[in-house]
């Protein structure tokens, strides 16, 4: 009888063989790979429903291709040395994912132009995580068939590894989505569950002498210690990112502009989001950001003190910019990621002492646990990009938060990305005319129709704006931007009318479609 026969046979001879142990290892494995893989790509292709409908379906693909495969080889194969080859090679795959998605994340969709969208982003995926996701479906099987001793007990063994897996699954999951990317990050994370798979591997496929499998298990969780506090192996693994957190890949860089003025820009995940001056935060770069200045220089002469609230905080250029030109202003701003405003302090001129009060928690929770007779007379919402918005902050229920806590002469300022027929402006238009009974459509360029991709400014009120003096302020450009702007109320109800009428609500906001042609403009 041979060695693996006999271990078959007999499988509490060797005290590594714990079946149930074995599924849960490389079922946390797999979750853990496909929580990774959205935060993975994200630098590339963004955080969106297409973004996850492809991750969670690629896998769960690749996990039924590999189950198949898994229990063809099991019939004919099965061997302690086969498990062993498996574990090994699925950590090689889960490591050459670190190589895939940089090389494949390099040439990014705009490579599969001939293709619809769906396909583009299919495909993306499937080219880095089918192959690793098929390798760790194939170990469940070959588990299955050498645990099998007697058929009178079979449903209960092959019950058990079940149970096994599917905790391993759900332990894999939290303890990625709760912990491991926030202390490691994904890259860290990767080389953890390959150096582990391949560990797994040696010690299961029979290669070392019983003298080295307990050196080997005790060593591995030590030199992966060592690995991760090595300096140019940390700065590896954060691949693109500054910093990555549990909602973006952060990363700064300076640029030096046509107006000899060298700015640091921020870039969350795939979209530059802010151009900050550290030399003069009153320097601005963005058309929307010159147009938020001239409604503070209008809200400066109107209100006794502008008491601001800003839905999310991003490179802080606005919030400083009324902190540095109305500097007895309140500003409050809600972010959601803690990260964000660490570097926005650290790297991006946001000095300690600032009077701008943060709360890193979402906006609308942070709405819906504030003091009711709090009130802004301005609420700016600028934490939408161009395919990767919070939806829960576009709905009719989301607006009626924010009346009631906006002054009755009070300002919602909205930044919105769109292009195209804008379908998503036209929804957000329907939308806020429920709630609001002034609304003012700002594109920002004169020729906004015929571009495939430009930002809108909406500003929404319960009562009338007074046009003809808005239109007198310029946010120290010289170049009064939303007198030349500003839509007529034709163009605006004409804009409102376009699309299919989709109104948003909590139970109803296909955000991420509404974008979808945008996007797909943008990745060709």
């Amino acid at each position: 009888m041979t060695e693996d026969k006999a271990l078959q046979a007999h499988p509490s001879a060797d005290w590594l063989w714990r079946p149930s142990l074995i599924v849960f290892i490389s079922n946390a494995c797999i979750m853990t790979i496909e929580l990774v893989a959205g935060r993975l790509i994200a630098p590339f292709v963004g955080v969106s429903l297409y973004t996850w409908t492809s991750v969670i379906g690629v896998i769960l693909a690749g996990i039924s291709i590999g189950n198949f495969i898994g229990g063809k080889l099991a019939d004919r194969f099965a061997s302690r040395r086969l498990l062993g080859a498996t574990f090994i090679v699925a950590g090689l795959a889960s490591l050459s994912v670190l190589v895939t998605a940089g090389a494949v994340g390099e040439r990014g969709l705009p490579a599969l132009a001939w293709l619809p969208l769906v396909g583009r982003m299919l495909l993306f995926v499937t080219a880095i995580f089918l192959l690793p996701s098929i390798l760790l479906g194939v170990i469940s099987p070959i588990v299955v068939k050498l645990s099998l001793q007697d058929l009178d007990s079979s449903g209960s063994t092959v019950g058990r590894i079940y149970a096994a897996s599917a905790l391993g699954s759900i332990v894999g999951t939290f303890a990625t989505g709760y912990v491991l990317i926030s202390l490691f990050g994904t890259r860290a994370i990767l080389l953890g569950v390959g150096a582990a798979l391949i560990a797994m591997g040696l010690l299961f496929g029979r290669w070392l002498s019983g003298a080295a499998k307990p050196a080997l298990a005790s060593a591995v969780p030590l030199i992966a210690a060592g690995a991760l506090a090595a300096g140019p192996l940390q700065a590896t693994l954060r691949g693109p990112c500054l910093r990555e957190t549990d909602y973006f890949c952060i990363r700064v860089r300076d640029e030096t502009r046509d107006d000899g003025e060298t700015y640091r820009v921020l870039t969350l995940d795939r979209l530059v989001h802010s151009y900050v001056s550290l030399s003069d935060p009153r320097r601005l770069v963005y058309g929307y950001e010159q147009v938020g200045a001239e409604v503070l220089g209008y809200m400066a002469q109107e209100y006794d003190l502008i008491d601001a609230f800003f839905i999310g905080g991003g490179g802080y250029t606005l919030p400083r910019y009324i902190e540095v030109v109305h500097p007895r202003s309140i500003i409050e701003v809600a972010e959601i990621d803690p990260g964000v405003t660490e570097v926005a302090h650290q790297m991006l001129g946001l000095p300690t002492s600032t009077k701008i009060k943060t709360a890193n928690q979402d906006a609308r929770l942070f709405l819906l646990g504030l003091d009711p007779a709090r009130r802004y007379n301005l609420i700016v919402g600028d934490a939408f990009n161009d395919f990767s918005v919070p939806y829960h902050l576009t709905t009719h229920e989301f607006n009626q938060l924010v009346r009631r806590h906006l002054t009755d002469d009070g300002i919602y300022m909205l930044n919105l990305i769109d292009g195209g027929d804008l379908p998503f402006v036209s929804a957000m238009l329907r939308t806020l005319s429920l709630t609001f009974d002034w609304i003012y459509f700002i594109p920002v360029g004169r020729r906004w129709t015929d571009v495939t991709r430009n930002t809108f400014i909406v500003l929404a009120s319960p009562q009338p704006i007074d046009l003809e003096r808005l239109r007198s302020f310029d946010g120290g450009d010289g170049i009064r931007n939303i007198n030349q702007w500003i839509a007529t109320p034709e163009e605006r109800d004409r804009v409102k009318a376009m699309g299919d009428g989709v109104i948003l609500t909590d139970d109803y906001a296909p955000t991420d479609n509404l974008l979808a042609p945008i996007f797909e403009t943008a990745a060709r």
